[in-house]
């Protein structure tokens, strides 16, 4: 067993952009990259061995609210971990369900203790101390711990954003405690990933990074962005935190984005991205590709018999024709957004793999300006 470790393999020559790997004891991730979600240990739609084969998906995430309600931590610990109950051999991060208290505004209470939340299955009530949710992760058995914090909305003020960020410092510091008086489970190592908070406050930002950092944790998370923001508040946000987390750690961008959301803010500094947009666009009939953005319901896709979208890796975007996957979705047949989820989480690997590529050989800045237009264009 062996911490994970991140190696910078070059920075782009124009933009912030960078190319390393992250290595752990599940495999390396090589960055950037998109991690599909895979919230109750199963990514919508896929199966773990498409992830495998017509994904390539390097990594997956899954969710600690999610998975304390179902399955639960006892049957986590008899499967022996997530990776074993769902049969995936590569790394896995998990949530600290920090997000989802977020989303429950209704139905939680926040103190210096954790949160009072209703279980939104069957009403009954639980309290996430940062004790527990790092207890939790590591009955899951997650790769990549996330420390439990606090989501203020995007419209937060001053004082509440300020109050929140100290409170999710407080909540780090007794998650890293948590950590240090706990043992990995499984025979493998696992790591903790602090979340930089302030809202959209630069010296909250500022305050929170320099504290995450003197941590020295095994990378850095930023949250609290994509969630009502707009797009240019987060990209100057998420430029301002990447000026500030060290540079020897990597970078995650917490529930991000579109595919030129990603572009940009591989431009900024960021490594590691991950979002339901994928299989949930791809569910209601939208793909992504890389000529832009279709919407097969279109009628004018009903005699396209050419390629979802030859430019992929992926042998299925390939094998099957725009008219056929209409076809399915207008019948109601369940493999059309199966093959749409696949589609799209392809996409945004190739998209992640093109842009390292890029950096490497030198030409990323250059073919970001060429490529995001094209992606935003509805076709």
């Amino acid at each position: 067993m062996a911490d994970l470790a991140f190696k910078l393999l070059k920075t782009d020559e124009h933009t912030a952009a960078r190319a390393g790997i992250i290595i752990t004891d599940h495999g390396n991730i090589e960055t950037p990259i998109f991690m599909p979600v895979g919230t109750l240990g199963s990514v919508k739609g896929v199966t773990q061995q498409q992830l495998k084969e017509y994904i390539s998906a390097q990594i997956i995430l899954g969710n600690t609210y999610h998975l304390f309600l179902r399955p639960g931590v006892e049957i986590m610990e008899a499967a022996g971990g997530l990776h074993k109950f769902m049969n995936w051999d590569r790394p896995i991060l998990t949530d600290s369900g920090g997000y989802q208290v977020f989303s429950l505004a209704a139905n939680r209470k926040i103190n210096e203790e954790g949160v009072m939340f209703q279980n939104h299955i069957d009403g009954t009530k639980h309290l996430f101390t940062p004790e527990k949710v790092i207890d939790i992760q590591r009955a899951i058995g997650a790769d990549i711990i996330m420390a439990f914090d606090e989501c203020p909305p995007a419209a937060s003020e001053y004082k509440y954003a300020m109050d929140s960020m100290n409170l999710t410092h407080r909540w780090l510091d007794r998650c890293i405690a948590q950590m240090a008086t706990t043992a990995d489970k499984y025979g493998h190592t696992q790591n903790l990933f602090p979340i930089v908070q302030g809202g959209v406050h630069h010296d909250l930002r500022k305050a929170s990074c320099a504290y995450i950092s003197s941590k020295r944790a095994a990378g850095n998370a930023i949250g609290g962005l994509s969630v009502g923001e707009p797009e240019a508040v987060m990209y100057e946000i998420c430029q301002l935190c990447c000026t500030q987390l060290p540079d020897d750690k990597p970078r995650y961008l917490m529930g991000v984005g579109t595919p030129w959301n990603i572009l940009e803010c591989i431009a900024l500094g960021i490594d590691m991205f991950d979002c339901v947009m994928p299989t949930r666009n791809g569910r209601n009939a939208m793909l992504f590709t890389s000529q832009g953005v279709i919407n097969i319901d279109n009628k004018k896709w009903e005699k396209d018999f050419s390629p979802i979208d030859e430019n992929l890796d992926c042998e299925m975007s390939r094998y099957y024709n725009k008219a056929y996957l209409r076809h399915l979705f207008k019948s109601g047949e369940f493999l059309g957004p199966v093959i749409a989820s696949i589609h799209n989480l392809s996409f945004y690997l190739w998209l992640v793999k093109e842009a390292r590529k890029r950096i490497l050989d030198g030409s990323f800045s250059g073919w970001k300006k060429e490529i995001i237009p094209v992606l935003k264009t509805r076709i």
